[in-house]
């Protein structure tokens, strides 16, 4: 049994530090990367959140982590710039990120994916290419039809009730099968057909 130790305003201050910290990890990647001039998009609940925000904010979710692309040749560049703005890379079991400083943990961390390359040997597309990026405020994110593509290859739940927020305001629809591959195309189908879960 979990004891509950927070309640009232030191409950809610614990819930809004939590959210603002990702918010704040989010600006100081984006503005290191920026400044470094080193390609990368956004990805992951942060990229989801800053779509959905331009249709329907009531559908904003928040998410705990920092999700971002970099091209493999740019990890060089990238750790230095980041290094200077106070996160530390780690390669670990395959997993390349930036943590948040010396006692950070990992689910704190900047977790990054390389484009061109598979997450996972199972996931049946690559990551995209970042040459194409929309800006959303200063950060980089890719496309809307590219982070969709990202979320229907990797399917996981998480990436499953992201797709239905699309749904669930227009952003996605019917006339999106026809852009992707006949796997992604069937797990787009199966949302759509039950966008309730």
């Amino acid at each position: 049994m979990i004891e509950i130790k927070y309640t009232g305003d030191e409950l809610w201050g614990r819930i809004e530090r939590a959210v603002e910290k990702v918010k704040e990890r989010l600006r100081r990647v984006t503005q290191a990367l920026n400044q470094a001039d080193v390609p990368y998009a956004v990805i992951g609940g942060n990229a989801v959140q800053h779509w959905v925000a331009q249709v329907d904010e009531s559908v904003v979710r928040n998410t705990r982590d920092v999700d971002i692309i970099l091209n493999q040749g740019d990890l060089e560049r990238a750790i230095t710039a980041l290094e200077q703005a106070g996160f530390i890379y780690r390669r670990t079991a395959g997993v390349s990120m930036f943590l948040d400083g010396p006692g950070a943990k990992a689910r704190d961390a900047v977790h990054v994916v390389f484009s061109g390359q598979k997450v996972r040997d199972d996931y049946p597309e690559p990551v995209p290419a970042i040459d194409d990026y929309e800006l959303i405020e200063d950060a980089r994110t890719l496309p809307l039809e590219a982070l969709v593509r990202m979320k229907l290859t990797s399917f996981r739940r998480k990436d499953q009730v992201h797709i239905l927020d699309m749904i669930s305001i227009g952003m996605v629809d019917e006339s999106w099968l026809a852009r992707f591959s006949p796997e992604l195309r069937l797990r787009l189908q199966e949302l759509l057909d039950d966008p309730d879960g």
